[in-house]
């Protein structure tokens, strides 16, 4: 594991931690820059939550892009936002100063786990937030619950569409870089609908979403969704799913009429994308031909 920190207390701490754990060692002290040129897969990344410079939810975030090893930040004190805070800026874990190296270890063997099934553990989490939310969070853990709330449609708890955009652009340019399949599915129904059916619909989405789907609300009538490492045929399974649940419950719209889904869902690779802005372009005239065909109507491109 490479600790990332100028405390040698700290790196004292995670060494002997690690010498307790069957096939680990602990190596540093290292500088941030030093850690994110080492590859992916090679062990885990421990965090100083003093770390000078940006902060360490920022540094959580570029070794997250970088693809290097999975980060455990350590932090001086927590609370109820840290961790959630945390996971959204790629971290594996969280601990304490004076954490249990039983508490190590589990994070170590989620982490090999979930490598050998070709997907991380912060991939398995919420999404990254956007580097100027994060710059403004080091050091802030308190004001948190601000920032994640400006994320959200209020009427959902889903994301909101300026954080869909912003993430469309991450998760695409992921894909593109590991060579995984990602999928846009944009889902909706004619009409309006009040705020008690929207959250049986957000209910219904989180259901059938995988920990690595990021989910959002697009416009008053209408969702996206982004699955990473999904083909369209897992695409397709997950739109139906969520489309018979609907029909299970007997949504209606504020006038009384029965609430059906339309959907349209592109998956990247494809001829026809090069840019995340065509992934997203797809999805929707997939979706737009399925309204104009008639509700329920599912294309794929």
């Amino acid at each position: 594991m490479w600790v990332i920190t100028e405390d040698d207390s700290l790196f004292d701490e995670c060494a002997r931690a690690a010498s307790s754990m069957d096939g680990w060692a602990a190596s540093g002290p290292h500088r941030l820059e030093e850690v994110l040129e080492v590859p992916a897969g090679a062990g885990l990344a421990i965090v100083d939550g003093k770390l000078g410079g940006s902060g360490p939810f920022v540094a959580a975030r570029l070794l997250s892009l970088a693809g290097a090893p999975r980060t455990v930040l350590v932090l001086p004190d927590s609370d109820d936002l840290v961790e959630p805070i945390a996971r959204f800026c790629g971290a594996a874990g969280v601990l304490a100063r004076g954490f249990d190296p039983t508490e190590l270890a589990d994070i170590a063997a989620a982490v090999e786990r979930f490598s050998g099934q070709g997907s991380h553990p912060e991939e398995q989490a919420d999404p990254v937030l956007p580097m100027a939310l994060l710059e403004e969070l080091s050091g802030q853990a308190s004001r948190g619950a601000q920032l994640i709330e400006a994320l959200a449609d209020p009427e959902t708890s889903l994301f909101n569409y300026e954080f869909l955009t912003y993430k469309l652009d991450e998760e695409f340019k992921r894909a593109r870089r590991f060579g995984q399949p990602l999928s846009c599915v944009m889902l909706g129904f004619d009409g309006e609908a009040d705020s008690g059916v929207l959250g049986s619909l957000a209910s219904i989405f989180l259901q059938a979403a995988r920990d690595t789907d990021i989910l959002g609300r697009f416009d008053i009538s209408s969702f996206l969704f982004l699955l990473p490492n999904t083909p369209a045929r897992g695409a397709e399974v997950m739109a139906k799913r969520i489309r018979e649940s609907a029909e299970r419950l007997g949504l209606a719209d504020v006038i009384g009429d029965r609430l059906e889904l339309s959907v349209g869902i592109a998956t990247f690779p494809h001829a026809k994308i090069g840019r995340a802005d065509d992934l997203f372009r797809l999805s929707r005239e997939a979706f737009q031909r399925a309204q104009a065909d008639g509700s329920g109507v599912l294309h794929s491109i």
